[in-house]
This record gives structure tokens, sequence and C-alpha cells, in this order.
């Protein structure tokens, strides 16, 4: 057996308030609405991971989810102008990542991150992303 995939749930009273946060700030694609389930995604390829952490680093909880970007400042702009308040950082970690904490509409804790001085082709995705 192989693992192709780990897909993120998140519990959500009304599905439609991602669409700010996963479609409109973060450019994701809606590529499944059934009504009461929603899929945001996007074109790009990824290893499969799940990290398991005793805490978020640097005395940061632990994120429910983490979201690699390829300019964690634009990335921390577009959440700024939407109006979603940022819980720390944005801050250049000593593991080599940038990287600044934002609550989704639904109150999940998500780590948005950019890898610092890594090009998309050089980076390394089964490093741990917190």
């Amino acid at each position: 057996m192989k693992v192709k995939r780990i897909i993120a749930n998140v519990a959500a009273g009304r599905v439609e308030a991602a669409q700010q946060f996963y479609g409109t700030v973060l450019g994701l694609e809606l590529v499944m609405d059934h009504g009461w389930i929603t899929t945001y995604g996007s074109d790009e390829s990824a290893n499969v991971q799940i990290s398991i952490a005793a805490h978020g680093g640097n005395g940061t909880p632990v994120p429910d989810l983490s979201i690699e970007v390829d300019d964690v400042d634009v990335a921390l702009a577009r959440m700024r102008e939407a109006g979603f308040p940022i819980e720390y950082g944005p801050a250049d970690e000593e593991w080599g990542v940038r990287r600044f904490y934002v609550r989704d509409p639904f109150g999940k804790l998500i780590n948005i991150l950019a890898h610092i001085n890594s090009s998309k082709s050089d980076s390394k995705p089964n490093e741990a992303a917190l």
C-alpha cells in the first residue's frame, strides 16, 4: 500500500466562508463544491507529508495547517488587506523559513511560510514546514 495524498478537512458551519480566505486571498481554485463540502486546490504537485509537533517553534503553538507559498510577503499583505489579524510574525526562523500565523474564518491557526533563499526548484519539500 502507498499513501497517495493527505487531505485536510476543516469543520465549518458555513462552508462558503472559506471563499475569501482560501479562494480570494490565497488564490486557490474551487475544485469541488457539493454545497456541504467545498475543496480548494491548485495544480501544484507536492509530496505527501504529515508533521507531528510538540510545539510550533520559537514559543508558538502548533498550527492546525501549514501552507507554503512562493512569496510570504505578498501573502502577508493580502491577509492584512482582507482584514485577517496576524497572530505571529512575520519572522525569519533559524530553520530556514519566513512565516506568519493567521486564523482562518473557522478559527484554525494557519502557518503561512516560504523557504528562505531557495527557489522553487531547489527547495526540499520533505523538510519540516513549521
